[in-house]
């Protein structure tokens, strides 16, 4: 459920951006998105989210294992070894989290990195999903928990965007001006390793202590590094990992297999590490990539259909309960109320005698008369089952249960 804020005029509801900075929607999508850092100090709460007591159980209850943890010292990530020990009779594993190792490096200024939390702490599962909703970009959450005075990452950039929301304790965050502005995925920091250690070492853009309850936005490729200040330090980092102009690039570049003239061979006998022979050939295929993307239909719902795509496979729409899910489909009845899943998404499309819904990489295939019902649905709106669209009773039940079958909707009690 959306973060809920006491005012003196009763609970505001807020949505998962808000949380992130202190500005208008607007203003931020305008100004900061992937330009410009922004300090949003006593922003929120962010205890609901995760918590100091969250961090002793994931490692000391939760039995994690490799990815999920790391931890680093001083610019250093450690070895698993270091951290990790077998499971012990009935988990017969041997990297799971010892929580008695992961003490005794924290004593000595380690800081630990838990992973992945937008998959395993529920908290952090709903409030990522919708803060996918709201942006339109796939994301991550990451916990940094840092001893007093303690550096866990010397200075570098990532090739995402990052939300910091500072849970606990206090961290100063040095941020300095990219180097290589707007990094893609592959063009990592340690390629520009000097001239990142050179711009670290010089005047800062932003020198700030973040406190419980600041946040901060960082564009990818913006510099920064951070260390622990007085008690340990616990903040997210929620990693945005932005759709670019290049990746619009990529998906229009799959018409080339439709292209006769690109699907040529180059000459017999050429040297490619020629410039000059390459040249007349590079100016050709520009020409005729330029005709394809001319020639075809709509480039902009090829995109659309390839990013949506892959949008659905890099995000995860609300989990369902496999139990639950089979109960109700057993009592199933007229005054069941069902909802569709929240970030499921999906395109519906009438296709003669059928109706056609599209989403994260299925095709569901229904009667046509189920259209009305699976329009009326995709408003997202709670609906009984017996006041559905354009179906008698029996056949809504079917419906229904097809569609709770398949994880489209879900019961809303």
């Amino acid at each position: 459920m959306p973060s809920r804020t006491l005012t003196e005029r009763g609970p505001v509801i807020r949505s998962a951006l808000s949380r992130c900075i202190n500005v208008p929607d607007e203003q931020f999508a305008r100004e900061h998105w992937g330009r410009a850092p922004l300090l949003s100090p006593a922003n929120d709460d962010y205890t609901d989210l995760f918590s100091p007591a969250a961090v002793d159980e994931l490692i000391g209850r939760r039995g994690l294992r490799t990815p999920f943890i790391r931890l680093a010292h001083e610019g250093d990530v450690l070895a698993p070894g270091r951290f990790t020990a077998s499971g012990g009779f009935g988990a017969e594993v041997s990297d799971q989290v010892s929580s008695d190792k992961v003490l005794a490096e924290l004593a000595a200024g380690a800081t630990i990195v838990l992973q992945g939390l937008h998959r395993m702490w529920p908290p952090l599962v709903d409030f990522t999903r919708r803060l996918v909703d709201e942006i339109g970009h796939p994301a991550q959450v990451n916990a940094y928990v840092t001893p007093p005075s303690s550096q866990g990452f010397s200075p570098h950039y990532d090739t995402h965007d990052v939300f910091v929301l500072q849970v606990s304790g206090e961290k100063r965050w040095v941020i300095h001006a990219p180097v290589h502005p707007d990094p893609l995925k592959d063009q990592v920091w340690t390629d520009h390793r000097a001239a990142v250690a050179a711009a670290g070492a010089g005047e800062p853009v932003i020198d700030r202590v973040l406190r419980p309850g600041d946040a901060l936005y960082l564009p990818r490729g913006w510099i920064h590094s951070a260390t622990a200040l007085g008690a340990t330090s616990i903040h997210l980092t929620v990693g945005m990992a932005a759709y670019t102009r290049a990746d619009v690039v990529d998906t229009l570049l799959s018409l080339v297999g439709d292209s006769p003239a690109l699907r040529a061979s180059l000459p017999f006998g050429i040297d490619v590490g020629d410039p000059e022979q390459l040249r007349p050939i590079v100016e050709e295929t520009v020409a005729d990539l330029v005709r394809a993307l001319t020639a075809s239909a709509d480039p902009a719902e090829l995109a659309a259909r390839r990013l949506g795509a892959r949008l659905g496979r890099d995000t995860r729409p609300e989990p369902v309960a496999p139990l639950a899910t089979l109960d109700a489909i057993t009592a199933l009845s007229e005054h069941t109320s069902v909802r569709w899943r929240d970030s499921f998404g999906g395109r519906i499309d009438d296709a003669g005698d059928k109706v056609r819904l599209t989403a994260r990489g299925t095709v569901l295939s229904l009667p046509a008369e189920a259209a009305p019902v699976l329009r009326a649905l995709r408003t997202g709106e709670p609906v009984a089952v017996g006041s559905l669209p354009g179906l008698d009773l029996a056949s809504a039940l079917v419906v229904v249960r097809r569609l709770l079958r398949e994880g489209v909707v879900v019961t809303s009690e």
